[in-house]
């Protein structure tokens, strides 16, 4: 694998020209060219383009909820942020799905950030201009939350193209480390950094971000539309959605997984609709504190994109995924019981190294079973059913938060990851998993 030419893979696009992007473009994928990777070079400029777009969004998703704590200090309507970008998962879905599947996947990617650059350069006008007010916040957030839907979906669709089947893990990985060093490490503290100093400048800069890290996807050499039979007629987006929901609820596995996730993203919303409150009023950090606090989830994180793959293959991924289950509950229980920001620094740094451990199996055993044509509507599908649930964690949150105080999130969420682990050592399994990719490869 650590060949310096890697051969492209059996389910690969032909080559063709780099039709739809610009010159700029184009100059960007020329000069990440002369970086060698031996994952192959498109594989180079969507890690490079992730770990901008990433650093930007770390700045954002900090400077956003501080911008809000300005306005406002009611739980719930700070959770309206949450709730407004997570929404669009639960709307728009399984159509952003179906037309990932449609489309030139690179195409939908870079459009998508485009228009995401537009919007938070919009907001840092509007601050600049003294603008800000909740309901503008709460209408960026769902605005950039509907053009996620498009992105996320195609960039986990689009990665099996680029690495061979034997690489998913390990470029998954890699994306997984650049993501969380630059949009959990260095990107909340910059952004809270940023926002004392002067409040838009957060917002300019990742509006730079998301256009850089268009023009670098772009670059993408070859076709990534999936291949259809000229012959039959055209599906309807419904048709076509309705294929997504039956081949993955037909899949127990993948199935199990979802909803699991759907617990485990729901508990997570709620406790992160409050923590902004949690961490200026019960742990008595400053802003630039609060920022430093968001980022220890990051030493976890890349420690579990290091070792997720050597774990999966020396425990078994079944085993893997309900050991990290119960590390979750067991960090929630001592953040709610505890008000030592150092203790809750520990902890998220457990947090993080449970929750990429389980996207980088989780997600690589998606890429590996999910025929191609069908990827972006199946994981549609699972995003809706482990990510849909999202605003209504956020909402809860902001109601449990404003009833029985800051701390009662972080309890829900131990306790529901308890009874997940009951139900993942019941239905997860080191056999079920080979044998689903046992059938996925026949």
């Amino acid at each position: 694998m650590m060949s310096d030419v890697i051969p492209p893979p059996t389910t690969s696009p032909s080559p063709a020209p780099d039709a739809g992007a610009g010159d700029g473009a184009r100059r960007l994928g020329r000069l990440t060219a002369k970086v060698k990777d031996p994952l192959g070079p498109n594989y180079r400029k969507l890690w490079i383009a992730a770990t901008i777009s990433n650093l930007g969004d770390g700045v954002r998703l900090t400077a956003l909820p501080l911008m809000a704590a300005t306005l406002t200090r009611d739980p719930a309507r700070i959770a309206g942020i949450e709730f407004a970008s997570t929404l669009p998962w639960f709307l728009f879905a399984l159509l952003s799905g179906a037309l990932v599947d449609r489309v030139d996947r690179r195409v939908a990617m870079g459009a998508s950030n485009i228009l995401r650059a537009a919007l938070v350069g919009a907001l840092a006008v509007a601050v600049v201009a003294g603008g800000e007010t909740l309901v503008l916040l709460y209408v960026i957030a769902f605005l950039l939350g509907s053009a996620e839907t498009i992105f996320d979906n195609a960039s986990q669709a689009i990665l099996p193209a680029l690495v061979r089947k034997d690489q998913l893990e390990r470029a998954n990985g890699r994306m997984y480390a650049a993501e969380f060093i630059t949009n959990q490490f260095a990107g909340p503290p910059l952004g809270a950094l940023l926002f004392v100093t002067a409040a838009a400048t957060p917002f300019f800069l990742d509006s730079a971000s998301f256009l850089i890290a268009a023009l670098l996807i772009l670059s993408f050499s070859g076709s990534f539309r999936t291949p259809r039979d000229e012959d039959s007629p055209r599906p309807t987006l419904r048709a076509d959605i309705a294929e997504g929901l039956r081949w993955l609820w037909n899949h127990r596995l993948l199935r199990a997984l979802a909803i699991m996730l759907g617990i485990w993203n729901g508990s997570s919303m709620a406790t992160a609709a409050i923590f902004v409150l949690f961490a200026l009023e019960l742990l008595g950090v400053s802003e630039i504190g609060f920022g430093i606090l968001a980022s220890s989830f990051v030493v976890g994180s890349v420690l579990g994109s290091m070792v997720a793959s050597r774990l999966s293959k020396r425990l078994g991924p079944g085993t893997t995924l309900f050991l990290q289950v119960l590390l979750g509950a067991g960090a929630s229980l001592v953040i709610g019981l505890t008000s030592n920001p150092i203790l809750v620094g520990a902890m998220f740094a457990i947090e993080g190294f449970t929750a990429v451990t389980w996207n980088v199996i989780t997600v690589s055993l998606r890429q590996s079973i999910i025929p191609d044509r069908l990827l972006g509507r199946v994981n549609s599908v699972y995003r809706l059913l482990g990510w849909g649930i999202m605003p209504i964690g956020a909402a809860l949150g902001g109601f449990l938060g404003a009833v029985f105080g800051l701390r009662s999130p972080f309890f829900v969420q131990a306790a529901a990851l308890a009874v997940m682990a009951g139900f993942a050592l019941r239905l997860l399994s080191n056999r079920a998993i080979a044998d689903a990719r046992a059938v996925a490869e026949a």
